[in-house]
């Protein structure tokens, strides 16, 4: 948003001069009204920002604070467009403070703030937009942002717990990778140089590591060439064809270490957005619908889109959950107690927490056997390499002292 300077004068007549930021003349004129000035003339200048300012891209912080900045400014009473408007002046990243511009001159055009989110489709989802909607209909858009702002907030953290999960593995095979091909190109070529000088019979496992070492040395680019090439292969046919993209996600899921942990946080998403959903007034189906698109994943979305003609075929949501044989009996339990008792948004709460609590768990325990195993494989590794080209050397040594 450009910074203006400009040159006014109050109520009295007393001149005022100073900088704001505004989207063009006419929103300059009108937030000076606001302040009780009537604009004189004005000018563009050039705006540096903060070297500590946030850039272009919006990160679900802002998104996290703007949910908790709206739900405040709601529950107070403040009407919306004068809460976009205060939030538009106090946001440090450019990039969103020109979408909350746009949105705020939408809503003075006329339109709901719904509609003026669901034009930003790259900043605000599907989900967004359609409990925003359902909050508008119903009357609780506090209760909407208030629960938007959780829900942000556990996606933060299910990533922080995703990404811990991914770090130390990462690290410990680039590690691995770095000293095996370290031995392999520099080393076993130096000493298989000098056992074969002094003409000894070289052991098995010896002769294996120098195989493994001339097929590094020797077609090093092939090695690592192809796995390249079909990460590529791969990307560029799950993006193509529906049924590699099927496929790869089918496989993903059916990993034996990973598969079960990200089947869960899959499920600990939908679990989530749909109580969340469904307690702001949208109907069992429609969220199904958009939960679709949330989980990401291919066959657990036709498993939803499933669902959902089940129900609309009149079968309850406890028996059509069941048919899928995504969700373990308790779920299935708890669900069938809320429909029973018409608690099912209670139910749906339970339901969340306790793929939540499943899936920090599950990482936790990952985290822990993770540790230990890639250690354990690396000195493994190590110790291979060491007794394949130490064990001739102990030969020589023993002969000599012979």
């Amino acid at each position: 948003m450009p910074t203006f300077q400009y040159k006014a004068v109050d109520k009295a007549g007393r001149p005022a001069r100073g900088s704001l930021d505004a989207a063009n003349e006419v929103d300059l004129e009108l937030r000076l009204r606001r302040m009780g000035l009537d604009l004189i003339t004005y000018r563009q200048i050039e705006k540096y920002g903060s070297p500590f300012a946030t850039g272009g891209k919006i990160t679900r912080q802002d998104l996290i604070n703007f949910c908790f900045d709206m739900e405040q400014m709601s529950r107070s009473g403040i009407p919306v467009i004068d809460g976009l408007r205060d939030l538009r002046d106090s946001i440090d990243n450019q990039r969103f403070r020109d979408v909350l511009t746009v949105i705020t001159e939408d809503m003075e055009g006329g339109k709901m703030l719904s509609q003026c989110l669901a034009a930003h489709r790259d900043v605000f989802d599907n989900v967004f937009v359609s409990l925003v909607k359902a909050g508008e209909q119903t009357g609780r858009i506090t209760d909407v942002f208030e629960n938007l702002a959780a829900s942000l907030k556990w996606q933060d953290e299910l990533m922080s717990q995703t990404r811990r999960l991914l770090i130390y593995p990462i690290m410990v095979f680039v590690v691995v990778i770095g000293v095996t091909l370290f031995l392999l190109m520099y080393l076993v070529p130096q000493v298989v140089g000098l056992l074969k000088t002094m003409g000894v019979t070289l052991p098995l496992q010896t002769k294996a590591l120098i195989i493994a070492s001339n097929l590094v040395v020797h077609y090093w680019a092939a090695i690592f060439g192809l796995p390249v090439v079909a990460a590529v292969g791969i990307v560029a046919a799950v993006k193509a064809s529906p049924r590699a993209r099927y496929m790869w996600d089918y496989t993903k899921l059916h990993l034996p270490l990973t598969g079960p942990v990200l089947q869960k946080i899959i499920l600990a998403r939908f679990a989530n957005f749909f109580a969340l959903m469904y307690q702001s007034g949208i109907t069992v189906l429609d969220a199904i619908k958009t939960s679709e698109e949330i989980v990401a994943n291919r066959v657990i979305a036709d498993g939803l889109m499933r669902a959902g003609q089940q129900i609309s075929a009149g079968e309850s949501l406890t028996e059509t959950f069941q048919n899928l044989g995504m969700f373990p009996p308790l779920v299935i339990r708890m669900l069938r107690v809320g429909e029973n008792t018409g608690a099912l948004d209670t139910a749906l709460r339970n339901v969340s927490y306790f793929y939540t609590r499943d899936v920090r768990e599950s990482v936790d325990k990952a985290l822990k056997l993770l540790e230990p195993t890639l250690t354990m494989g690396l000195g493994m590794i190590l110790a291979f390499i060491m007794w394949s080209v130490l064990s001739p050397v102990y030969d020589i040594l023993g002969k000599l002292k012979l």
